[in-house]
């Protein structure tokens, strides 16, 4: 018998055949979608954020004071913000909330492979496309049992690819649940 959606996946870690096949078809149609639309940042790069981001990190580099931004900081410019929200074809977002649905409900960031072609220069305004490129799973971890999401994002700035992310999530059922369903 298959558990509903939204249930915890059973204690020894096994996810049933349906549930696999739903969260492995809903991944390959988001997967099918491609790259989402170029999403603007909100403001150009400029020096108050370069300031800021600098203050956070404790980095003193003078460079960075003189119309540069760290390479680092490629995604802070397309960040939703404190209240934003993604779009609703987002593929990342799209991904995590089919597996929360089918009871995979903790996250756990994993790793990130960053590129960064150039620098930002202050006054160029950064847009961002993202697509998902893998959902891996069920993998049975010391966290518990889940998927191994990975989105793809692109950073542009007029034609120019100026850098490139992939970024890797466990979305999981936690141990402690499945030791007590």
């Amino acid at each position: 018998m298959t558990a509903p959606p939204g249930a915890a996946a059973p204690a020894g870690g096994v996810v049933e055949d349906e549930r696999h096949a739903r969260i492995m078809a809903e991944a390959e149609r988001i997967r099918g979608l491609g790259e989402t639309a170029e999403r603007e940042a909100r403001d150009p790069v400029n020096q108050p954020t370069i300031n800021n981001w600098l203050e956070a990190m404790g980095n003193t580099n003078p460079r960075w004071k003189a119309g540069e931004a760290p390479p680092s900081m490629a995604q802070v410019w397309t960040m939703y913000g404190l209240g934003g929200t993604p779009p609703a074809g987002d593929p990342l977002h799209g991904m995590m909330r089919v597996l929360t649905d089918e009871g995979f409900t903790a996250v756990l960031g994993t790793n990130c492979e960053q590129e960064y072609r150039r620098t930002l220069r202050v006054g160029e305004q950064v847009r961002v496309t993202t697509a998902l490129d893998s959902v891996v799973g069920p993998k049975t971890t010391g966290m518990g049992v889940g998927y191994f999401v990975t989105s793809r994002n692109t950073w542009y700035v007029g034609d120019e690819v100026v850098a490139t992310m992939l970024f890797r999530v466990l979305k999981f059922v936690p141990r402690s649940r499945e030791t007590s369903a």
